[in-house]
């Protein structure tokens, strides 16, 4: 897919970093959303993975009951990364500027992208440096649902449907060298008043895509 100067420009075209200079420590993402992909992380997940959890925050999504070799964490504002638990280290880089990571080359297992690829401008500059550090064979599991900062998403992800935005990850990664796994579009159930009925929450999307490249 090529995208135009349209298709990557947003709304909001004031610096990056001033609007995630302040800490957000709350939930951007529905409970029961949280909890699938959670579900999905303990599927995929072995605890011998180095994983790297691009575009984080101050909460990892991973199963509490699993201690993984190292987690390396990346985001855009400090005080969340530090107050992440779960990140043995993590490092601060607007991915909108510049796309070359400090990561050694096919030294990451798996690499987890929540409700962050809709900020991405360039995602085939990202999608290309990660297959330079995700090993051979290796997965980059992309979950998104039907939330963002609108005026910070560019123009491709905010006037698609739900059904173009995962047709739009797919396209990007498969033109650069990957090979998609899996699709996952599922509707998700809030439970309510202790659980006695439920109602609809967030759906819940996910892109898994295998490093096609040898870079071993």
């Amino acid at each position: 897919m090529k995208l135009s100067i349209h298709d990557r420009d947003k709304i909001d075209v004031t610096d990056d970093q001033i609007f995630y200079q302040q800490p957000r420590y709350v939930h951007h993402l529905s409970d029961s959303f949280r909890s699938r992909l959670t579900n999905l992380y303990s599927k995929y997940l072995l605890n011998h993975y180095v994983i790297l959890d691009l575009m984080s925050s101050w909460v990892s999504h991973l199963p509490s009951n699993i201690r993984y070799k190292k987690v390396i964490g990346h985001g855009m504002n400090e005080a969340e990364l530090s107050s992440n638990k779960r990140l043995d280290r993590f490092w601060v880089q607007n991915l909108n500027k510049t796309q070359n990571m400090p990561v050694e080359d096919s030294s990451i297992d798996v690499c987890l992208i929540v409700a962050g690829w809709q900020y991405l401008q360039y995602p085939e500059k990202v999608s290309i440096e990660l297959s330079r550090i995700i090993k051979s064979d290796s997965l980059l599991i992309i979950s998104f649902t039907n939330r963002a900062f609108w005026t910070k998403a560019p123009n491709i992800w905010t006037y698609s449907s739900e059904a173009k935005r995962i047709e739009y990850v797919t396209s990007v990664l498969k033109t650069n060298g990957w090979r998609i796994d899996k699709i996952i579009n599922e509707k998700t159930q809030d439970r309510k008043f202790f659980g006695f009925y439920s109602s609809e929450s967030d759906p819940f999307f996910s892109v898994i895509a295998r490093n096609n490249k040898s870079n071993n």
